[in-house]
């Protein structure tokens, strides 16, 4: 079904393996048109309930756009490209279930807007993280600008894009950008471990809390109706009340039992 990606589908998570390793999994036409395949299985899948992004081996991540498709672009077709990679990642950023990055080494450039895009990351202790686009006269094209400011703050992110550095993955910790840090050989299994705890919780809230947060981080109004976070929180609260799940989940703890929730 796909010609850049490996899928899988085992007890509700949707595992996504960007499968180029010979070119450190760069990222590609063919891997983005793969990649909106893949979340429009994601959005449309009953049974999908969580998904999780990684790439294939032990080196990387995502370590880049693939450069070669980029000499003969004009500032059009360039302009294009960027917002082709940016649907496709805010398809990912406002997907109503958990996507989380597990970051296997290099992260880098497109790779690094990739893993933001994502809602969450944990990484590899091998793992790099960078923006270096500047060493080749250009700046981030798929969100990096936006989503690097927002998840370490402005002067480090001016620094990292200005400069290229890069960073690794107890630095990646320090400043916030994920989550944790494991071995290469149990990331994996720590990123399925906290999408099980949050598959236990009731699926339209867990979406609500994503759109929400979205809001918080995000001032376009394109993107968010015109609300402010606080509006969308109050107007997703309310939301809530209609579900079987909020009347279920408030029945168990009353009633001290685990809820059975549906994501009615």
């Amino acid at each position: 079904m796909y010609t850049t990606l490996l899928t899988s589908l085992d007890n509700g998570i949707f595992t996504i393996t960007i499968n180029r390793p010979d070119k450190l999994n760069a990222l590609n036409k063919e891997v983005f048109n793969d990649l909106d395949k893949a979340m429009d299985e994601v959005y449309s899948n009953a049974d999908i309930k969580s998904v999780i992004v990684t790439g294939a081996g032990p080196k990387a991540f995502v370590a880049g756009a693939d450069i070669t498709e980029f000499s003969s672009l004009n500032k059009e077709e360039a302009m294009s490209l960027a917002k082709r990679g940016q649907d496709v990642f805010f398809k990912i950023e406002n997907c109503h279930k958990p996507v989380v990055a597990a970051v296997n080494g290099f992260s880098l450039g497109g790779g690094c807007e990739l893993a933001m895009a994502c809602h969450f990351r944990l990484c590899s202790d091998n793992a790099k993280f960078g923006q270096p686009e500047v060493n080749l006269g250009l700046i981030p094209g798929y969100g990096g600008t936006q989503r690097l400011t927002h998840l370490i703050g402005k002067g480090k992110s001016m620094e990292m894009q200005m400069s290229g550095l890069l960073i690794d993955a107890n630095e990646a910790l320090q400043l916030k950008l994920v989550n944790y840090v494991t071995p290469f050989e149990t990331l994996l299994e720590k990123t399925t471990a906290i999408l099980q705890t949050i598959q236990s919780k009731a699926p339209i809230a867990v979406g609500k809390i994503i759109e929400c947060i979205n809001v918080a981080i995000v001032s376009d109004s394109a993107y968010t109706n015109g609300k402010t976070g606080f509006e969308k929180e109050i107007e997703s609260f309310g939301d809530c009340f209609n579900t079987s799940d909020m009347k279920e989940g408030t029945t168990a703890f009353l009633e001290k039992r685990k809820p059975n929730f549906k994501g009615q």
